[in-house]
Order: C-alpha cells, then structure tokens, then sequence
C-alpha cells in the first residue's frame, strides 16, 4: 500500500503515468445502468476493472458471465471477464485500487428531498481502505456542493491515516477527489458510450488533470470546468432543461386537449422549423432517475441561499401531476362506455419509464397502477422486460406479467411505455377501448382510440 512518506508530486506523477500506461486499478462502486456499462468500458481499454456492489445477485450473475441489463448483453460480459473483470462485495479490495469511481444512486425521500444516504454510506466504506495516491471520483447525479460538503469530510474523518484531499492551496495531497456527471440515456442506440464527452471537475488542478486522464483513456472527448460544483451543476442544468421542456409541452398538451388540437400534430410541423426549436414529447409522467429528481435536488439547495427556484418548481408540478390526469382520462373514458372505474378491468401495457428499455426508476407506470387500484379498478400489465415487479423503493405491486391474448376481456387498455414489441393494430382491433398516452396508435383509425 502506499503511503504518505512518498512527496505529493510523486504521488501525482505515479498515478498519472499508470492511468497513462492503462496499468491502474479502476474500482466501480455501483453495478446498475451506470456502473456497469462504465466498468465494461475500462476493461476493453485492457484496464484492470473490479466491481463493487451490495446486491449480491448482481455479484452472482456476474460471476457466472451473466447479464442483468437487457441491453447489455452476456457475451460482453463474458469478454470483459476474460480481460480480468472481477466483481465483488468486499469493499476491503478497495485498497487495491489507485483509482475508485461512484456510481450510486441518489433517489428522493417521501418529502421531495435529497436521500444521499448511498453516498455517505459509499463514502464510509472507502475511508477505512483509503491510501496515498488515490483518485476518487463521484459520478452519481446531486446538488452542487455534495463532493466537498459531504463526501470529502467523510473520506477525511474516517481514514486512520489522517490522509487528506489534495488542494492547491493547502499544500496537501494525500488523495485526489472529483465529480464527473454520468451521462447514460438508456436504449439510446444512435451515440456510442465513448462518443458522449465527459465532463469532469476536480477539487484542485491535480485531481483535474487525474481525472481527465482517466476519463479520457475510454472517452473520445474530455471536458474540463473549475471545480466539481461546477461540474454537478452542469448535470442539474442539462436535465432540468429537459423537465422544464417537458413540462411545457405537458401544459400544452392539457390546453390543446380542451381546444381540441392534436399536440401531436403541432410538434411533428413545429419541428420541421430548421432553427430555434427542439422537440418535446408529452406523456404519463417522467421516469428514470435523473429527470424526475434533479430539479428537486437544486430547488433544495438552493433554499440554502435564500432563493427560490419557481421555475424549476412549477415544472416540477406539472410533470408529477400527469399520472393524475391519466386516471382522470381512464375514469373519463370509461364513462362514455357507460362504465365505473371502479370494479373495471385495466390491463396497462409498459412499465418501463421509457420505450425498449428495462429500467422502472422512478417509471409513471407504477404511481399509475397504483392510482388506478385506489379507485377501485382490477389491474393487470404487460411488459416484455418485466415477467414479475415486486417492492421497490416507493410501490409495492407484487404482480405477474400477463399475456396479450383475450384483450376484449378488459375494459381499457391503458398505453403507458410505448414499447417497439407491441402490435398496435392488433392491440386497438382487439380491445374494448385503449387509451393512448404516448401516441402509439399514430395513424390506426379508430373510435376505440382515446388520447391522452
């Protein structure tokens, strides 16, 4: 192990030229949608890659060259073993490793509010296996501020060596601490892993050039900011755009519904406006684990300050209001059929978040069901990616994928995740009556056919 007796600069220059040389031991803490394709990405560059994880399934999978991500397959796990890709529970390896990336998740609590419990409790399993010359670098998406208010202290306080972060100023370095912001968009099959620039900031110019270097060994391009709130503000930015644009054409929907003007429509002529514009899409409610949370995480912090993020919040609002208005379309549909929501059967086609992926973080699909049970109706679902959802976080469904065959024993077909699998035509011809949130049945003419 190394030790502090070795000067900061030798330190600095060892980790740099084995980074350099693809000889320094890359530990990933996390193996979900985010650790895991990063971790394979180090090990084909022929890095020595170790995987860290509490869930022990995913520990096992791994193990027998088995895959847990649909778009993941087994056969790239396989190659990345034969490179020496290991995985394991036992977070004592980590003093193995010159280099720890995090990639944890940072969900919300029941009130809205920032849950970093994964990143402190990440946090005090590195302190104890913690050496001089380490790189640790936090990627799992918060508030601008967490890697130095939260993570650093905890590294510092709970090593036994009184090892401490490297800072220009301060004249120490011990170890190098920065923040670069995951950039996954899962079932994107149009940009590849490594063509996606990596933004990285470190707590000082040392832990930058690190950090660079060992992003850019994998990324084609590397994108340097001054500091890591720097660079955990600009995720917050990049996804808030999205939940603001979202939330717009979310309101837009609602108005042009009561207008009666397909939004659809308006967006497809919109976006043939060559400048000026990028399309949004409506839907059921937003899903995955950055959309939905960031905005949340900012409007926290920035209380800290004294300011409010009303923008920011009324997206937010708009956005979680969505499954909501989907019940009231069901509920409203359903009574042009002379029929209750109550006691009727609805059969929800998608759980996913979004189309031909197997990912429910955070997926309007689950608050809907749930929704829809409260009233009173007999739910059942159908998705490809999904044969069972049990407990998670927020919902507790406990139900069995059913098949698509008698879809005229339901009373509404509710489209939530448009995935490419389904039969669209088939499903309406079928049906009683389908409510469409996504705009799946685009051109199938049918009085069965409610938008939503």
């Amino acid at each position: 192990m190394t030790t502090t007796s070795s000067p900061p600069s030798t330190l600095f220059s060892e980790l740099k030229a084995k980074i350099q040389a693809k000889n320094a031991r890359v530990g990933i803490i996390g193996l979900g949608y985010v650790g895991l394709p990063l971790a394979l990405l180090y090990s084909e560059q022929k890095f020595s890659v170790t995987g860290f994880d509490i869930d022990q399934r995913k520990i096992s999978a791994l193990a027998q060259g088995g895959s847990y991500i649909v778009r993941i397959p087994a056969t790239e796990i396989q190659a990345a073993k034969k490179q020496g890709f290991n995985a394991t529970s036992d977070y004592s390896r980590l003093e193995q490793m010159d280099a720890i990336i995090i990639c944890v998740p940072t969900p919300l609590d029941e009130y809205h509010e920032p849950d970093l419990s994964y990143i402190t409790d990440t946090a005090k399993a590195i302190a104890p296996h913690l050496h001089a010359g380490q790189l640790v670098v936090l990627e799992s998406t918060t508030y601008p501020g967490t890697t130095e208010e939260v993570l650093i202290p905890i590294l510092e306080k709970g090593n036994s060596q009184g090892l401490k972060a490297s800072r220009d100023a301060s004249g120490t370095a011990d170890f190098y601490v920065a923040f670069s912001p995951e950039r996954e968009d899962p079932g994107n099959q149009t940009v590849a892993r490594r063509d996606i620039p990596k933004v990285v900031g470190g707590l000082d110019a040392k832990a930058s050039d690190l950090a660079a270097a060992l992003y850019g060994s994998i990324f084609n391009r590397v994108v340097r900011v001054s500091s890591p709130a720097a660079a955990e503000m600009t995720k917050l930015l990049e996804n808030i755009y999205r939940c603001v644009n979202i939330a717009l054409v979310n309101e837009l929907k609602l108005l042009s519904m009561r207008m009666g003007i397909d939004i659809w429509e308006v967006i497809e002529a919109a976006s043939t406006k060559p400048f000026g514009f990028q399309p949004f899409y409506p839907g059921p409610g937003l899903g995955g684990h950055c959309i939905p949370v960031d905005p949340f995480y900012l409007s926290w912090k920035a209380k800290e300050w004294d300011f409010r993020t009303r923008f920011i919040e009324l997206a937010g609002e708009i956005n979680v209001n969505m499954p909501y208005h989907v019940l009231d379309s069901v509920a409203k549909a359903l009574n042009q059929h002379k029929k209750a929501l109550n006691g009727s059967k609805v059969l929800v086609l998608g759980l996913a978040y979004k189309k031909d992926i197997d990912d429910l973080r955070e997926s309007p699909s689950l608050t809907i069901i749930e929704l829809l049970q409260q009233a009173g109706a007999q739910v059942s679902y159908n998705d490809p990616y999904f044969p069972t959802v049990g407990k998670g976080r927020k919902y507790d469904l406990q139900m069995k994928c059913v098949p698509l065959d008698n879809l005229g024993q339901y009373d509404c077909v509710l489209i939530v995740t448009d995935h490419s699998d389904y039969d669209y035509a088939r499903i309406v011809r079928e049906s009683q009556l389908v409510v469409d949130t996504r705009n799946a049945t685009k051109g199938i003419k049918s009085p069965k056919i409610v938008p939503c």
